[in-house]
C-alpha cells in the first residue's frame, strides 16, 4: 500500500498568551475538495499521525482534516495554559484556511471536549457531530482520575513510566487487549517516548478541564442550544468514562442518538473499526440522526 500523504499542510499562526515562543499547529488536508470534509479530534494523548490507519474507511466518501493541539504531533508545545473553547477556535481558523463552511465533527475522548466546545461555538459550521468517550455532567469520580492522573505527570519520569502502564489498562476493554496484546507494549513504548519530553503538555490538557467544568452551568444553555445532529458512540465496557454517563449527555442535547458499542473500552474507533465506522459513515451519509 503506498504511503499516505495530506493533499494539503500547513502550520497556522495561534494567538495567546504572550512568550518567546512559536505557537503554530499543525494541520492537514486529505482530499481535493470534492468531498464533504470529516474533522477528526484528537484525543489528549493522540496526533495527526494516529488516524492515518482509518483513514482509507473514510475516504472514499469524505475529505478529512485533521489538525494537532498546541503540545502535540507536530504543533508547537508551549508550557503555558491552554483552554478548550481555543482548540476548537484553532479548528474554526484552520476551515476558514482552507474556505471550508461546514465539516462533520468526530471527536473521541479529549477530542470530544473540542468537539462540544466547537458546537456550543459554532455549531452553524457542522452537518453532523460524533461523540465518543466524553461527558458533560458533574462526576467524583472523573475528578478522581484527572487529579490521580496529574500527580503521575507531575511525578517525575518515575512516575510517567508507570502511568503509561496504567493508562493502558484502564482506557482499552477486555476483548481488544485480548486480541491486541502482542502489541500493547510497542504503542505504550510510543506514547511514552512521544511525550516524555512533553509532559508538560499532558498537564495542560488535564489542567484544561478545570475551567471547563468551572464554567459548565454557566454554559448549560449554550449545550442545549446545540441542534446540530449528533451520534453518541460510547464503549459498553468503557472503565474511563463508563457509558451510563456518557449516556447523561442524551438529557442536554436535543437530536441526539445513543448508540453503544459491545466489546469496547474508551477507544472504541480503534477497538471495534468495523461497528464504528459503518455507523458514522451511515450518520454522516444521512445528516440525521434518524439512519
Amino acid at each position: 500500500m503506498p504511503e499516505l500523504l495530506p493533499d494539503r499542510q500547513g502550520a497556522l499562526a495561534a494567538g495567546g498568551v504572550e512568550t518567546h515562543e512559536a505557537r503554530e499547529v499543525h494541520w492537514e488536508y486529505f482530499g481535493r475538495g470534492e468531498k464533504e470534509p470529516i474533522a477528526l479530534l484528537n484525543g489528549l494523548a493522540m496526533h495527526c499521525k494516529a488516524w492515518y490507519g482509518i483513514l482509507p474507511r473514510l475516504l472514499p466518501q469524505h475529505d478529512v482534516v485533521l489538525y494537532d493541539y498546541l503540545g502535540q504531533g507536530e504543533s508547537s508545545a508551549p508550557d503555558e495554559p491552554v483552554l478548550v473553547p481555543e482548540l476548537a477556535e484553532h479548528l474554526v481558523a484552520v476551515l476558514d484556511l482552507l474556505e471550508v463552511p461546514k465539516v462533520h465533527a468526530v471527536g473521541v475522548s479529549y477530542g470530544g471536549f473540542v468537539a462540544l466546545e466547537l458546537a456550543r461555538l459554532h455549531q452553524e459550521r457542522l452537518h453532523t457531530l460524533t461523540l465518543s468517550g466524553v461527558l458533560l455532567s458533574h462526576e467524583e469520580l472523573f475528578e478522581m482520575y484527572e487529579a490521580l492522573s496529574l500527580r503521575f505527570y507531575r511525578g517525575g519520569p518515575e512516575a510517567f513510566e508507570l502511568y503509561t502502564h496504567y493508562m493502558y489498562e484502564k482506557i482499552f476493554g477486555e476483548a481488544f487487549v485480548r486480541r491486541a496484546k502482542a502489541d500493547l507494549e510497542r504503542m505504550r513504548e510510543k506514547f511514552h517516548d512521544r511525550y516524555e519530553a512533553r509532559v508538560h503538555a499532558l498537564i495542560r490538557f488535564t489542567e484544561a478541564q478545570d475551567p471547563l467544568f468551572a464554567a459548565l452551568d454557566a454554559n448549560m444553555p449554550g449545550y442545549r442550544a446545540i441542534a446540530t445532529p449528533t451520534l453518541l458512540l460510547p464503549g459498553a465496557d468503557d472503565r474511563a468514562i463508563p457509558a451510563a454517563v456518557q449516556k447523561k449527555i442524551l438529557d442536554v442535547l436535543p437530536d441526539a442518538r445513543w448508540e453503544p458499542i459491545a466489546d469496547s473500552g474508551h477507544v472504541v474507533y480503534l477497538e471495534q473499526p468495523d461497528v464504528f465506522f459503518p455507523k458514522l459513515l451511515a450518520f454522516t451519509r444521512a445528516k440525521a440522526t434518524a439512519f
